[in-house]
């Protein structure tokens, strides 16, 4: 199977996909694969992507860690998803507040009116603002509306309760405990910038995107706080000792009730198709056979995480497919990563 995945990465760099590419696979018996491709940039002298490349996991960051510290609390007894917003953030104040549920944020059930990208030039406090002040576009919990907004304000929500910035909260919970030793919102502060790989050419930003998060609006934000929607740093090999945590479910992290939330549609009432806190059943990426209780998330940068505990199995892809200029190449990205889920779910 590694061979075939390692011509389908070396075809989609060919395409241009891609410059530079990890898949990481492991099973619940904890045997793992890890298949680097390319390099950093599509110049032949750049640096050749390593198993252990780090990478900017775009939103992949609202699953691991964000929604998987919220999912902690709930499973012990310190926050539920019945609870208002506003009892943790009384300053949220539009015409909805009182209803606004923790479980809308963990379900992308919040229609808000904006698209934070369109807001980069403004400050922090002014985006913070517009997120706790903006009117939405239809009531909470009618409608999939994926934002980055309702990340940001569960990030906030877990800071709150636990009394510390997401970046450490993620370190003691998560990335200790499992010897995520590679995994960061600061890679530049742990690593030399020769080990993390660049993600755009950005005339806004002064060039070159590297060991920075690409994401504009958490790029403002982290001036003020850490936002739950993007920043994570990471390699394939980390995030597979994350899934097999999930997939294992002997790990002692997360009770079997709160698990099954995480693969578990919980927005069949509306017609669409979300977890608690992750995508799910998703073929599109997930692959033509994956289960419907697969789940996982996917990255602007060009990264997915993926696991079904039905079949034992879990998969990552990083890649920096915005590198060098950003083009809609979500299609193609999706086939590759859907062609990748199918051999792993079928060998």
């Amino acid at each position: 199977m590694s061979d075939v995945i390692k011509r389908l990465l070396e075809q989609a760099i060919v395409e241009k996909l891609f410059p530079g590419v990890v898949v990481g696979i492991v099973d619940k018996s904890g045997k793992k694969q890890i298949i680097p491709a390319g390099r950093f940039t599509y110049d032949d002298n750049s640096s050749v992507v390593k198993e252990d490349s780090i990478f900017d996991v775009a939103s992949v960051t609202k699953c691991i860690p964000t929604a998987s510290l919220a999912l902690w609390l709930i499973d012990n007894g310190k926050l539920s998803e019945k609870d208002q917003l506003i009892k943790y953030l009384p300053e949220f104040n539009n015409s909805d507040r009182d209803k606004v549920l923790i479980k809308h944020l963990l379900t992308q059930t919040m229609k808000f009116g904006f698209r934070l990208s369109d807001h980069k030039d403004e400050t922090p406090d002014e985006i913070l603002k517009m997120i706790l002040t903006a009117e939405f576009n239809g009531p909470p919990g009618k409608e999939f509306f994926y934002t980055n907004a309702s990340s940001i304000l569960l990030g906030l929500v877990i800071e709150r309760i636990m009394g510390d910035s997401l970046d450490k909260l993620g370190e003691k919970y998560f990335f200790e405990p499992l010897e995520m030793q590679r995994t960061t919102f600061w890679p530049l502060k742990k690593f030399k910038i020769e080990d993390i790989v660049p993600t755009e050419i950005s005339a806004w930003r002064g060039g070159v995107i590297q060991g920075e998060v690409h994401d504009e609006s958490a790029f403002i934000l982290q001036k003020k706080f850490v936002p739950g929607n993007a920043g994570l740093f990471t390699t394939a090999g980390d995030l597979l000792k994350f899934l097999e945590m999930l997939i294992d479910g002997d790990k002692g992290y997360f009770s079997e009730k709160i698990i099954m939330k995480m693969e578990t549609n919980q927005l069949v009432d509306i017609g669409a198709s979300h977890a608690l806190g992750w995508e799910v059943n998703q073929p599109r990426y997930m692959g033509k056979s994956c289960g419907k209780h697969a789940f996982g998330k996917t990255g602007f940068t060009g990264c997915v995480v993926v696991a079904d505990r039905e079949k034992g199995k879990a998969f990552v892809l990083l890649s920096n497919c915005k590198y060098p200029k950003r083009t809609d190449n979500i299609g193609g990205l999706d086939e590759v990563r859907s062609k990748i889920a199918d051999l792993v779910w079928n060998s």
